[in-house]
């Protein structure tokens, strides 16, 4: 059924509800009517009957059917007050003349009439089954007794001859009320279907199950805003990503805990298509449009990638290009190494070939096991060679200090640490590469007795300056140029896995810039040697 079919059905039934709760209030405003006037006037004519000489005279002792004066006052007085009944009766209720015959002889109904202590009273009356509204008045005689009763009546109408009386003007009122009705309906079934774009109700739950099911099944954000930046629409994925509760829909942003730049980049309009948020230790891509209608913005919808996965893969295809350009570098190493001892075998030079091979050799052992010997993590030892060979390429002494000692520990702090110190190695690398023939960057790493590691970077740039010393860990910051914008948050995401383990980052300069990361809770592994030589050394663990 369409929505103008349905409002009219509604507003249909709404009249014949009106118009049977009007008839009910007519019915009983004119038995309230008739009982009060009609009661008025059979009262006056049963006055009027009991008040006349003959009656009073002649009432006490008259017998039912004899005497004809008694019958013709009481007849007059019904014919010219217009009653339908009148009927005298002595004091001992005999009928004694009745407009009704067959009531001669018999007792008077009187129903919860009063009349017998003497009061006049107004009231219904039921006589042979059928209502009447009847008047009852005592006659006196000229001693003040009481010789009988004068009562005078009026059939009670029924409902159905009220409601004929009725008819007429409910018509009226019905037809009235259908016109007006059936236009209502179909000026609001108007304005409603334009509001909706002409859409049915069926229609308009078909729109909303499909938007559901297509929101909640994306695996992007979505997140919309209206102007007072109040949540109108977000899906599964948005909450996830922005940790969200499940009851943000309709409140406003400055009430949820959303950090200031994600705030910023959901609020305010971008220049690019892209931009890239730190929401935690997630990288989340965030594209915000605002929403017109009639050339008027009425919100913005914002959607969301998560982008974590990505730069995983970024990182791991920039290790793996990093290990090729570190292959590389050594092959063409390794060629000019083979053309030097080829050379030097031409022309006889066998014990310089020896000296030669022996030296090439001994500088790489050197490096593997200057690194093992103090970095017992795989893992970060084997970035650390890494970042050696790539700092060789550029021209940079990458050195790990003396005093750095690393033991075993447990998976998640290793991958922790490789994001430090690799994020912090680059930036070190990229600050340093092309600012001097001695560039030099140093890497301290060592582990206190609480299962605490602590990791300093240094190096020989020019070091931060001071009006950028906080905006360096503040995500999408950076004083090199992307045309992408994917740099600035390799400080940021190491600050926030430092923050992460209970530690911080800071930045200082002495003689370039130096990185300070502190990362506790090392871990089960350590935590077990900790024990272990508290143990041995007579401490409670």
């Amino acid at each position: 059924m369409s929505l103008a079919g349905q409002y009219l059905r509604l507003q249909l039934l709404i009249v014949l509800a009106v118009l049977v709760a009007v008839v009910a209030i007519s019915l009983a405003q004119s038995a309230a009517a008739f009982e009060r006037i009609e009661g008025r006037r059979a009262l006056s004519a049963a006055e009027t009957l009991a008040a006349h000489p003959a009656v009073r005279s002649l009432l006490a002792n008259a017998e039912p059917g004899s005497g004809s004066a008694l019958p013709a006052v009481a007849e007059s007085v019904r014919t010219i007050s217009g009653s339908s009944h009148v009927a005298l009766a002595r004091a001992d209720r005999t009928v004694v003349t009745s407009s009704d015959p067959s009531q001669e002889g018999r007792g008077m109904e009187l129903g919860d009439s009063v009349v017998m202590t003497g009061r006049a009273w107004t009231g219904l009356v039921d006589t042979g089954g059928a209502e009447a509204l009847s008047a009852h008045v005592p006659v006196l005689d000229d001693g003040g007794k009481m010789v009988g009763i004068a009562a005078v009546g009026r059939n009670f109408p029924s409902a159905l001859e009220r409601l004929g009386d009725a008819v007429p003007n409910l018509l009226t009122y019905l037809g009235v009320a259908s016109v007006l009705g059936v236009a209502g309906s179909l000026l609001l079934a108007r304005r409603v279907k334009r509001q909706t774009l002409g859409m049915e109700p069926d229609e308009i739950t078909g729109l909303v199950e499909n938007r559901e099911a297509m929101l909640h099944g994306l695996k992007e954000g979505v997140v919309a805003l209206d102007p007072q930046q109040r949540i109108t629409v977000v899906n599964d994925s948005a909450r996830r990503l922005l940790g969200l509760p499940d009851d943000c829909v309709g409140k406003d942003l400055r009430s949820l805990a959303v950090q200031p730049a994600l705030k910023e980049v959901l609020t305010q309009d971008q220049p690019g298509p892209d931009r890239l948020v730190l929401v935690g230790e997630s990288l989340v891509v965030l594209n915000r449009m605002p929403m017109r209608s009639h050339g008027r913005v009425i919100g913005s919808v914002t959607t969301l990638r998560d982008r974590t996965e990505l730069a995983s893969l970024e990182r791991e295809l920039g290790t793996t290009r990093t290990a090729t350009d570190t292959l590389r570098a050594q092959a063409h190493e390794f060629a000019n190494q083979l053309h030097t001892i080829s050379g030097l075998i031409q022309i006889g030079e066998y014990d310089a070939v020896v000296q030669f091979v022996n030296g090439t050799t001994s500088n790489r052992t050197r490096l593997n096991d200057e690194v093992t010997s103090r970095i017992q993590d795989p893992a970060l030892a084997a970035l650390l060679i890494a970042k050696s060979s790539l700092a060789t390429e550029r021209g940079v002494s990458l050195q790990l200090a003396g005093e750095s000692r690393l033991g075993r520990i447990d998976e998640a702090l290793s991958r922790d640490l490789t994001t430090v110190v690799g994020n912090l190695v680059d930036n070190a690398l990229d600050a340093v590469t092309n600012s001097a023939d001695d560039a030099e960057v140093e890497v301290l790493i060592e582990e206190d007795d609480d299962g605490g590691v602590r990791v300093v970077v240094r190096d020989s740039g020019p070091g931060v300056p001071a009006e950028v010393m906080e905006d360096i860990f503040r995500q999408g910051f950076s004083t090199k140029n992307s045309p992408d914008g994917g740099r600035g948050y390799g400080l940021a995401l190491a600050r926030v896995v430092c923050q992460r383990r209970g530690g911080r980052l800071t930045v200082h300069n002495d003689g370039g810039a130096v990185f300070t990361a502190e990362l506790s809770g090392a871990g089960p592994v350590h935590a077990e040697k900790l024990r272990d030589k508290r143990i041995n050394e007579g401490k409670q663990p």
